[in-house]
């Protein structure tokens, strides 16, 4: 694989099942990789190995005053200068690619991973784990995959080394030959102790990022309110907690340093002293001690590629168990357990009807539907399954499973009596086609869904509207329907002079520049500008004016006309302005009708929509259904 070839078309299947499997799997698919690193490898550290013998060897003919000798040494160190300098160039890039390599086939699977479980990912993991997994840990991983060919390489040197000592000074190779593995293993029995302390330093930084990310996303909110000072005092308490962490785990990884540098040390003295004992016993020549003693000091060299093989796996062991744990996720347990079909599911024709087995939710082919639901988290959740994101802690209660057969009656006018059984198929269907079934580009394509925080990347506004399309509505139509006149006004002010089309103006990060209601309708725009099949839109106007807020549901419902819409939402405003209105209560329908009717006769209905009390429908029931519609009649004629 050459970085060039970047990214994998296809990054595969992970084995998820523990992180050493997961470094393994990955191992596995660059074979052709590492081989060529320990290749390198080889040759580089042979090379090492075999300065000391040539030294050793010159020592000797100068001793013996043989120039032919001198001679052939001079050649060896020229040979061995060449392979030394060759192998560490080609090593090194062939080490950096695979570790580039690993971390981008890392990074592809979790883009892909996070693709397909959408917003439901940060639901079962924390925001700042994401984060760290995404960044650290993708980089702890590929220094694994770096280290290993550089250490499989350093072990074939030192066992050459060894060998060599024991042919060449079978004395002092002996030393050598029992003291290296004692200095190789030497700092295992610290091992687990500081992966536990480098664990415990990820999981509070992981934990400061998480904190950090939500205090940047609310900081206006927290100016508003006063509450920057205190955010800020408890981020600084979580960074100093992730010092005080870091400089525990960097005192057990020194200690580990300097028994790697202190039991060599030793052993250099040991066979400096044994050695000098050899030759004055007239046992070894002066070559011979001056080989073993350069041989012990290169063997320094390829020791700390066993320290840092050591020091590459603990850490990267907890990143991979971490990402294989983000990779393991699936979109629901239903779809987990559900056998792999062999045969592709087929795209359900044009024209199909919205149904959710769970709640009893139809939505009708080619009509506005609104939805009130008494709790913005359920809508929220039930906006996720619509798009074929069913996630823990679905609306579908014991309660709801009841009344959902009940509503399966009313969903049955549309969809016919064929509509499965919520307990037996609790995916959302889509003209009969359950929605996680499909592929994702399929069903993406099908179903869109803009929850209540939508995200606004930074870039011009063309390139905020380059999403996949299928062209029937133009950017200037659907920003005119979600009312944007002043944000392309207000855009155009901020663009550097020579920008005259609001469309080449520039949005920060995330819209951060523009109102709350201004971020709020661009993405309203876009999501229009898509045109699916099925457009869902959860509290689309929570953050615009009632004045704006009707212009708006006027807008989107001229535009989609004849296509599939599902607004969440509890303003008369919308709620009047939509074909049927559908109540969910208990986790299912609980009733279905206009606005007006709905007002007039659902009581649960009308304490949603007018914040009624229990003791006012109590008292006056009627009379405040006749105020509501009073105030929709002003409210519209305004």
């Amino acid at each position: 694989m050459q970085i060039s070839d970047l990214p994998y078309p296809d990054p595969g299947v992970p084995d998820a099942r523990s992180g050493p499997r997961f470094l393994l799997w990955l191992g596995r698919g660059q074979l052709g990789g590492q081989l060529k690193s320990l290749c390198w490898g080889m040759l580089h550290f042979t090379g090492v190995a075999a300065l000391p013998y040539a030294v050793g060897l010159g020592v000797d003919a100068v001793v013996d005053r043989e120039p032919n000798g001198l001679l052939l040494v001079g050649v060896l160190l020229l040979v061995t200068g060449v392979a030394i300098s060759v192998g560490d160039a080609m090593l090194h890039r062939t080490a950096v690619t695979n570790w580039i390599t690993a971390a981008a086939r890392v990074q592809q699977l979790l883009a892909r991973k996070t693709a397909e479980l959408g917003s439901a990912l940060t639901r079962r993991v924390a925001a700042g784990e994401v984060v760290a997994v995404s960044t650290g840990d993708v980089e702890k991983i590929g220094w694994f995959v770096e280290a290993v060919s550089r250490f499989l390489a350093a072990v074939f040197s030192v066992v050459l080394v060894c060998v060599g000592l024991l042919f060449y000074a079978p004395e002092l190779g002996v030393v050598v030959a029992i003291g290296v593995p004692v200095i190789a293993l030497a700092s295992l029995p610290l091992l687990p102790r500081a992966t536990q302390r480098a664990d415990i330093q990820r999981e509070k930084a992981g934990k400061a990022t998480e904190l950090a990310s939500d205090t940047v996303a609310g900081l206006r909110v927290l100016r508003g309110i006063g509450g920057e000072e205190l955010f800020l005092g408890r981020y600084r308490e979580a960074s100093q907690e992730v010092r005080k962490a870091a400089v525990r785990s960097a005192r057990m990884w020194a200690l580990i340093s300097a028994i790697q540098v202190v039991l060599p040390g030793a052993l250099m003295i040991t066979v400096v002293w044994y050695g000098a004992t050899l030759v004055s016993d007239g046992r070894i020549a002066v070559g011979e001690l001056v080989a073993a003693f350069s041989a012990v000091a290169t063997l320094l060299y390829q020791l700390r590629h066993f320290q840092e093989i050591a020091m590459a796996y603990s850490f990267s062991r907890p990143s991979a168990q971490r990402a294989a744990r983000v990779l393991s996720l699936t979109r629901t347990d239903a779809a987990a357990e559900r056998p792999a079909r062999t045969d592709p599911v087929t795209a359900p024709a044009a024209g199909g009807d919205l149904y959710d087995p769970r709640t009893g939710l139809l939505a009708p082919a080619g009509r506005f539907t609104a939805v009130v639901c008494g709790d913005p988290d359920l809508a929220g959740r039930l906006a996720e399954r619509l798009g074929g994101h069913p996630m823990d802690g679905d609306p579908a209660t014991d309660a709801g499973s009841e009344a959902g057969a009940g509503a399966g009656s009313e969903a049955g006018t549309g969809s016919g009596a064929d509509a499965p059984d919520p307990a037996g198929a609790p995916s959302v269907l889509l003209g009969g086609v359950a929605l996680d079934e499909l592929e994702l580009d399929t069903a993406r394509s099908l179903v869109l869904v803009q929850d209540k925080d939508p995200v606004l990347l930074s870039g011009t506004l063309r390139e905020l509207f380059d999403v996949p399309a299928s062209g029937a509505v133009e950017a200037a139509a659907a920003l005119g329907a979600a009312q944007c006149t002043d944000v392309l006004d207000a855009l155009l002010q901020s663009a550097p002079d020579g920008v005259e089309d609001p469309m080449d103006a520039r949005i920060t990060e995330r819209g951060r520049s523009l109102s709350g209601g201004q971020r709020q309708r661009l993405a309203l725009a876009r999501s229009l500008v898509t045109d699916p099949e099925v457009l869902v839109l959860d509290e689309p106007t929570s953050a615009v004016d009632s004045h704006t807020e009707a212009r708006i549901a006027d807008g989107i419902a001229a535009l989609r006309a004849g296509r599939t819409t599902v607004v969440l939402a509890s303003s008369p405003l919308l709620l009047d302005r939509a074909d049927r209105v559908v109540l969910i209560d208990g986790g299912a329908v609980a009733a279905v009708g206009t606005h007006r009717e709905l007002l007039r006769c659902e009581p649960r209905y009308r304490a949603v929509v007018t914040r009624e009390t229990d003791e006012e429908q109590r008292l006056g029931g009627l009379e405040l259904t006749e105020l509501a519609e009073a105030l929709t009649e002003i409210e519209e004629s305004a």
